[in-house]
């Protein structure tokens, strides 16, 4: 518990990087189930081990540190390492871990301090017996058997590490738990909009939602629906008894775990920056500092960029772009604004989820589903087929207008490899691609995104969406 880290934010010490790589060895433990069937004579059962993982994922984390640090050197930034306040509007004062002050002006200063996991209050034990993604991810030796607790008013970014987590935590081999309260993935299209006119991905709703949960628990993920966590108490053996309420039985269950993971959110880590002295203002709710379209806060030379700007995709690529185009209107003579429109994203649960532009459900409620065509199709990965895997759960949806044009709104993608598939089509959906467009496009054959040009069953007529051939 309270694991901290380099340089590099979020993405690089607990989140992307260190998900992927170990949403990578579950997978490979698949491939080893998988490779009899391709005549391959590997002795089951495979087993895996943490620690070899854990150093392996950490060394690399620790190499990307240090890349930023020679970066910063190479490009002439001045480093500080020290925790930074605001004095005055133009002067930030630091101090180092030992106490030693530094003061610096400058005339703009950028805020990007990103968020840090938040615990339960409310439930005995939680802040003493649990831990965060943050240090799961930074565990030397194995979670052992693992109970996940998000939340229902989390943000979009711990919902679906929450399940990737768990995700890859059962793929190899541990015995995984996740306690929900309601839908899982929900709130993609909600907790993540600029505007009524400017909603942007995350877009899953139930449908998709549910074809990632059904294939975690087909694949052993333990789902506790509709169950509130009261508890938490460290038992003589050091494991930890987890007491919950199930509000479909009206009943009080318990279980014991070796690790209990937290996923109720993301605080921005603005408290200590004392942003209300020099008029920065933040919403009172999220702690997020309000921003506008180029940025600025409400000091017009200070500005802020991503996961502690209210309003914006907690997603390090939109980050990374939103500061570049900063840097440029401040230094380079350019006007030109971050388009937080049609912004791709993928879940990395073991079957993947990848997203771009409106669900279906935002399409309608901003269209009306008169003028909504849904094209969609289950289908079969050809990597599949001889290892005799199941796909029920493999599913895409094209998201259309019905006008003349067809321009797509948005297109959702669940299978391998979905990051790699949607982010392909997001260039033509971000170009204002149409329906008649993606059907002229030829796929490449045989992949899972080619089913993708060759969408042709709409929701609205009731026809059996799943691909028969080759």
């Amino acid at each position: 518990q309270g694991t901290t880290w380099g340089l590099g934010g979020t993405c690089v010490n607990v989140g992307c990087i260190p998900k992927k790589l170990m949403h990578q060895a579950a997978l490979l433990g698949s491939a080893l189930k998988d490779a009899h069937h391709y005549g391959w004579n590997i002795s089951q059962p495979v087993h895996h081990t943490w620690s070899v993982m854990a150093q392996g994922v950490q060394n690399y984390v620790k190499s990307l540190n240090w890349g930023h640090r020679v970066q910063l050197q190479d490009k002439k930034v001045k480093y500080f390492n020290i925790k930074g306040s605001f004095s005055d509007p133009h002067t930030v004062r630091g101090l180092t871990k030992a106490g030693k002050e530094t003061i610096i002006t400058a005339d703009n200063i950028v805020i990007a301090t990103g968020g840090r996991p938040k615990y339960p209050t409310h439930i005995a034990g939680a802040l003493e017996y649990g831990i965060t993604s943050d240090d799961l991810f930074w565990l030397k030796e194995s979670p052992g058997k693992t109970i996940l607790n998000p939340v229902l008013t989390m943000p979009s970014f711990i919902l679906y590490v929450s399940l990737e987590c768990a995700g890859f935590l059962t793929g190899i081999g541990l015995d995984t738990t996740v306690m929900m309260r309601s839908i899982p993935l929900r709130g993609f299209d909600q907790a993540n909009h600029i505007s009524k006119k400017k909603q942007i991905c995350f877009a899953t709703q139930q449908q998709m939602a549910s074809l990632v949960t059904e294939h975690m628990e087909s694949y052993g993920t333990k789902f506790l629906r509709r169950c509130f966590p009261t508890k938490v108490e460290k038992l003589k053996s050091n494991r930890f008894q987890v007491t919950w309420k199930n509000a479909d039985l009206d009943t009080e269950e318990s279980d014991s775990f070796d690790t209990v993971m937290w996923a109720v959110g993301r605080a921005p880590d603005t408290k200590t920056l004392n942003l209300e002295t020099v008029g920065v203002k933040t919403n009172s709710e999220t702690g997020k500092i309000i921003v506008d379209a180029s940025e600025t806060t409400s000091v017009p030379h200070i500005y802020a960029v991503g996961d502690i700007t209210e309003g914006r995709p907690e997603l390090t690529p939109t980050a990374i772009a939103a500061g570049k185009l900063l840097a440029q209107r401040l230094f380079g003579q350019s006007s030109e604004l971050m388009d937080y429109d049609n912004v791709p994203t993928t879940v990395f649960t073991p079957l993947e989820y990848g997203c771009v532009g409106l669900s279906e459900e935002a399409a309608v409620q901003r269209h009306g589903s008169d003028n909504i065509e849904v094209y969609h199709a289950y289908y079969k990965p050809l990597e599949f087929t001889v290892a005799e895997r199941d796909a029920t759960q493999c599913y895409m949806k094209m998201v259309c207008l019905r006008e003349r044009e067809q321009r797509i709104l948005g297109l959702h993608f669940v299978g391998p490899n979905a990051g790699e598939v949607i982010q392909g089509f997001a260039l033509g959906i971000k170009c204002g691609a149409t329906y008649p467009q993606m059907m002229k496009t030829v796929g490449i054959h045989p992949t899972c995104a080619e089913e993708v040009t060759k969408l042709h069953i709409t929701k609205r007529s009731g026809l059996d969406a799943t691909v028969t051939g080759c």
